[in-house]
């Protein structure tokens, strides 16, 4: 068979004749033509069943399925190439002027209170240090603005030398816990996530976690100051899609309001175990307003909620609902990192001395760290930022530069080699 004339007649088949080709070249010089005839039809049966199988495992015949699908691919062109790195020079260096423009224009003002003084910012003296955590220390900071600070003004407290960046701790956390569902949705997996703090003991932390469980609990309340209108709105500093989607009370948990403080029935196990009216509390809460409420947490008896672990911060009402603990959830990138406390939605004059109560309980001293609590109004671009335009300005006169070398380049001793007229297009 090796011996035939190649452009002799012969059937088309669809069969893989190499099989064949290599049986004849073994055997060319022992076979006569009913040998080769034998053969061709003994590979032929052999190989049918294969045949049809390959047949019905080929891929439909369309342009997808065969990829001949049509590509487009640019062309770096030296032209186009120097054009982009010019465009976006032109573009970044206007923005980065303008942001440092209105970084200036943000007014800022701070007092550390508690570390050791970094020299950012006013010290308040040690008056609010603390050396273990939950002391409770009453004081008092002053803050004065120096220049016209138009609302909204922010109150932030920066937090020096606390990495939550490091990725054993942003971690540590459950989301499905965070959203109340219940324990039979979590796994073994979030579970070790929250390790070491998933239980004290046989109680279960709930929320688990590193994260959770070293909440920022200093409590800031606005003292006096300004014209007498002035008010510290806590609510509406979190996410909204955090206050929607992210946080909920557990499955279970039921609260309600008193009509009267006074009412007998305002008490925590009043009445049948069991009946609706039953709140199984350990005692009432009063809101700032005066308000009395009754609630039931799920398998309280085994279980430390946030209410619990951080009573001076939370309410049983609000529990991982609290918007200073969804802040506080959003976890930085960077160890020196400022939280927004609260905002005064009120212009603040020049001169303006305000002054904030603070029960200090979160302790800073073991890691070195430092507290500042600062004002600030805010641009498009957030807050005071000097580093920002910088880099926008420094990139785009890099940009800008490489654009003109580039050009000089092309211009003197251009790359012929990448002429597009030399491409030649493969026809269809």
């Amino acid at each position: 068979m090796s011996g035939a004339d190649p452009n002799s007649n012969h059937r088309t088949s669809t069969i893989d004749t190499r099989p064949l080709l290599l049986f004849g070249d073994n055997h060319n010089h022992h076979h006569d033509d009913d040998d080769n005839q034998s053969c061709a039809t003994f590979n032929t049966s052999t190989m049918s069943s294969k045949t049809v199988q390959d047949a019905t495992n080929q891929p439909i015949d369309t342009a997808l399925k065969q990829q001949r699908m049509r590509t487009w691919q640019p062309i770096l062109d030296p032209k186009y190439a120097i054009l982009a790195y010019f465009i976006i020079g032109v573009v970044l260096i206007p923005v980065g002027i303008m942001s440092n423009q209105r970084s200036d224009d943000v007014v800022e003002v701070g007092v550390q209170y508690d570390g050791e003084p970094t020299g950012d910012f006013d010290f308040s003296g040690g008056g609010c240090s603390i050396s273990s955590p939950n002391e409770g220390r009453s004081c008092k900071v002053s803050i004065t603005v120096d220049e016209f600070m138009e609302a909204p003004v922010m109150l932030y407290y920066e937090i020096r030398n606390f990495h939550q960046n490091y990725r054993r701790y942003f971690v540590s956390r459950d989301d499905y816990q965070l959203q109340g569902k219940p324990e039979k949705y979590r796994s073994s997996v979030t579970k070790d996530f929250c390790e070491p703090l998933e239980k004290l003991g046989d109680i279960q932390l709930n929320p688990c976690g590193l994260v959770a469980n070293t909440l920022f609990n200093d409590v800031i309340s606005f003292a006096e100051g300004g014209d007498g209108n002035l008010k510290l709105e806590e609510k509406g500093i979190a996410w909204k899609s955090d206050v929607d989607y992210r946080y909920a009370q557990p499955e279970g948990f039921r609260y309600t309001e008193c009509s009267s403080c006074d009412d007998p029935a305002c008490g925590c196990r009043f009445g049948d175990i069991g009946s609706e009216g039953y709140y199984d509390c350990e005692e009432r809460y009063v809101d700032s307003d005066g308000s009395c409420f009754l609630y039931e947490y799920p398998n309280d008896d085994t279980t430390q909620y946030l209410y619990e672990t951080y009573p001076m911060v939370v309410s049983p009402i609000e529990g991982v609902t609290n918007e200073h603990f969804m802040v506080w959830m959003r976890t930085s990138t960077l160890s020196t990192f400022r939280k927004l406390y609260g905002y005064f939605d009120q212009d603040i004059a020049a001169g303006t001395v305000l002054t904030f109560d603070i029960s200090a309980n979160w302790e800073v001293q073991s890691f070195y760290g430092t507290k500042t609590l600062i004002l600030s109004t805010s641009s498009f671009v957030g807050g005071k930022n000097k580093y920002l335009g910088s880099m926008y300005i420094i990139t785009g006169s890099i940009f800008l530069g490489l654009s003109v070398l580039f050009g000089l380049k092309q211009h003197f001793s251009p790359r012929k080699v990448g002429d597009v007229s030399f491409l030649k297009f493969k026809a269809e």
